[in-house]
């Protein structure tokens, strides 16, 4: 039997949003090396779809304000069409990942990343990227900036809300 399911290419696009700072300061401030603070984004159909304080967003790739990606990982194939997958960000948009929902160490930009690569291709997004958080956390400066951080919601300028800007 002929498989002739069309074939979409599914990339991640890695963000570092201390543009180099973090892999300076982390061992002052935490007391262990960290390369990056992260943020990605999922780049399918001619596209990137991301995360955060105002909901699901897309854009053309490298089009939000923080240019083009740092680095960008081939994460494999999928065989979704672009209608079914604008149905289920849809529908995360209006429940999982709506702005009001967005965490920086538990919801975020890369939790979201990693469902939807997993939804497209079967494949995870990077450890490195999603172990992030429990690592900040797990040091002593990690805890006394939790309130702070816990109160960031990150919105990249440059693109538009998948989920019509609904956070209730």
């Amino acid at each position: 039997m002929e498989n002739n399911a069309t074939r979409y290419s599914v990339q991640l696009y890695i963000y570092d949003l201390s543009r180099g700072m973090a892999r300076n300061l982390s061992p002052i401030m935490l007391g262990k090396q960290l390369d990056g603070i992260w943020h990605t984004a999922i780049v399918v159909y001619g596209d990137e779809f991301f995360f955060g304080g105002v909901g699901i967003s897309s854009c053309s790739p490298g089009g939000t304000m923080l240019g083009p990606p740092d680095t960008v990982v081939e994460l494999g194939e999928t065989e979704v069409s672009e209608e079914i997958f604008m149905d289920y960000l849809s529908s995360l948009g209006e429940s999982t990942y709506r702005g009001d929902r967005y965490r920086l160490f538990e919801h975020n930009c890369n939790t979201f990343t990693n469902e939807v690569a997993q939804f497209l291709t079967g494949n995870s997004i990077p450890a490195y990227i999603t172990d992030l958080p429990s690592e900040v956390l797990a040091t002593p400066f990690g805890q006394i900036l939790r309130p702070i951080l816990d109160s960031i919601h990150i919105a990249p300028p440059g693109g538009n809300v998948i989920n019509g800007g609904r956070n209730n």
